[in-house]
This record gives C-alpha cells, structure tokens and sequence, in this order.
C-alpha cells in the first residue's frame, strides 16, 4: 500500500525530490505544490518555476496558490487526503493548519546543516562564509524557521573552487537520495524526530540584486568568497564606465601595490583590482549587454581599465 504525498517546491533545487518520490514504488504523488509563475527577462515573459515543468511532464495535479492561506489553497489540500507533506526550497511560510493537515505531519528537505543556515539562501550563506562543508538536513517542520526536529543529515564538503550553483547541484541529488532513505524508517516509527540544539544557530536571508555588489574596501578573499557565492544569481559586479560590470570567476594575489582600495590595473595580462587586502583577479566577466568572456578577452577592447 502507498503512502499518499504532496509534494511541495519550486526551484531546480526541488526536482530531484519529486522525481525520486514518483520514481519510489511505495510513495503515491497525489498534488504538488508550487509558486506561481512569474514575468521574467526583458520581454517579462511568464516563466515557470522548474517544479511545475516538471510535474507537468509526470502528468501530476499541480497547485499554484500566491499565498497558501486562503480557503481554496487548505480546501484543494484536504482533497488531496495527503498522509504527508513533502517540502523541498518551496518559498512560503505554512501555517499550522496545513502543518497539522497529513497524519505524518510535513517534512523538510533543506540545504544546509541544522541549526546552521536556517532560511532562504544557505547555500550562499555558507560559501560567503567560508564554511569548509554543507550539506542537507531532513526535518520535520514546525511553525519556526527551519527551527523543527531533525531526522537525518548529511554533508559534503565545499570546493574551493565550488560556486552557489555547484553546490545546489550536489545537494539536490545528495537531498533526494537522504529523503528517500529517511522516509522508511519515520513512516514506521523507527526513526525518532531529535530536536535542534541551541546553540550555533544562524540566519540565511532572502538574496536581493544589491547583494552582488563588490565593496573594494574589503578584503579580496571575501570578494572572492562573494563572487562564488552569488553565482549564478543574482551574480557579482560593481560599477564601471557607468555600467555593471559582472564578475563570473574571479581569483586572489596576496601583497600590496600600494594603491586605493578600488584602483584598477593588469597583473599578468588579467584585469585586477586592489582591495583593502590583497588583490582580485577578474579570471571572467561580462560587460553590460555582451556575452560572458575572459578577462584577458576583456581587456583587450578595455583600453580605459587602467587608470
């Protein structure tokens, strides 16, 4: 017999899951949940979120609601008749009707390792950071912030050459392999929720474009660190000939050459910039409204790089 799941998310993160509880013989995808589609680029174009692609191809009942607190949202839900509640990077808060709403409760697949990164963007969070490891966390959710007890974890370690984006893609296939692993053993009472310590808990917020901006007065291993940790979005740059210059790659020089934080100049045919510590090598950007190149590329249609 089945266990009948709703699954909700939204981002490439999530897809993995879905497809693993579809694929799983004794787990039945009755709805899924997701946010709803939204304009994007230029041409502000409707765009899908990855989940709702996805669950149209598997032929699954799809739920959009713009906040899943109306009657229609809890109403569509209880049709459903869910035993539980599948969560992975879904972007709203659930309230304690829905949490109380499947016999199993509602679990949680998050990116980061409990208590450590609670929030919206841990992945970025731990990359800027300069965690040496991540990882993925399986929870059951309360009315916190990523506050409920844990059932399994598992981690990985961070590259140093890892990005946001890299990491996403290693916790999503390491998020969907634990959770069907996990799931067995609470479904049958085996396997105990175990509360959050107290202690190292921190907060990852939501991302905004300005968190990309390259502040010069600080040191290049930071810069570097926040150049990774906000690829692919909402990516890094700072400002040049009136233009945001994105900064793709990027890599540091120790020493001083005794100029301004900010002073641009060439370190080995690569454009760099001096930091309050240190120097930043652009290994990779893109110019304003061209395609992402080297930084060798670059400078050679750059003649006013340097000052």
């Amino acid at each position: 017999m089945s266990i009948k799941v709703v699954f909700m998310g939204s981002p490439d993160f999530a897809q993995p899951c879905l497809s693993a509880l579809v694929a799983a013989r004794n787990y039945q995808v009755v709805g899924v949940v997701t946010q709803p589609d939204r304009a994007s680029g230029r041409g502000r174009e409707l765009k899908s979120p990855p989940v709702k692609t996805l669950a149209l191809e598997l032929n699954l009942p799809i739920l959009q609601p713009e906040k899943l607190r109306g009657t229609e949202g809890i109403q569509k839900l209880q049709a459903w008749k869910p035993e539980i509640i599948v969560v992975a990077a879904f972007g709203q808060i659930l309230q304690k009707d829905i949490l109380d709403l499947p016999r199993y409760g509602c679990i949680n697949v998050h990116a980061s390792l409990l208590p450590r990164w609670r929030g919206a963007a841990p992945i970025n969070a731990a990359i800027l950071a300069g965690d040496e490891e991540s990882g993925v966390t399986i929870m059951k959710m309360d009315e916190g912030l990523d506050t409920g007890p844990m059932l399994a974890k598992k981690s990985i370690r961070i590259r140093r050459d890892d990005t946001a984006g890299s990491v996403l893609q290693a916790l999503s296939t390491l998020g969907a392999n634990l959770l069907i692993e996990t799931l067995p053993d609470y479904l049958s009472g085996k396997l105990n929720p175990i509360p959050q310590p107290t202690e190292g808990a921190t907060y990852a917020p939501m991302l905004k474009k300005e968190d990309g901006l390259l502040n010069f007065t600080r040191p290049a291993l930071e810069l570097e660190r926040r150049v990774r940790a906000m690829n692919p979005w909402p990516g890094a740059w700072f400002e040049w000939m009136g233009n945001p210059l994105k900064v793709m790659c990027a890599s540091v020089v120790s020493g001083e050459k005794g100029l301004l934080s900010g002073s641009r100049f060439t370190v080995e045919g690569r454009p760099a910039v001096q930091s309050a510590e240190g120097v930043l090598i652009l290994d990779e950007v893109q110019p304003a409204g061209k395609k992402v190149m080297s930084g060798r590329s670059f400078l050679a249609g750059a003649r006013e790089w340097v000052e």
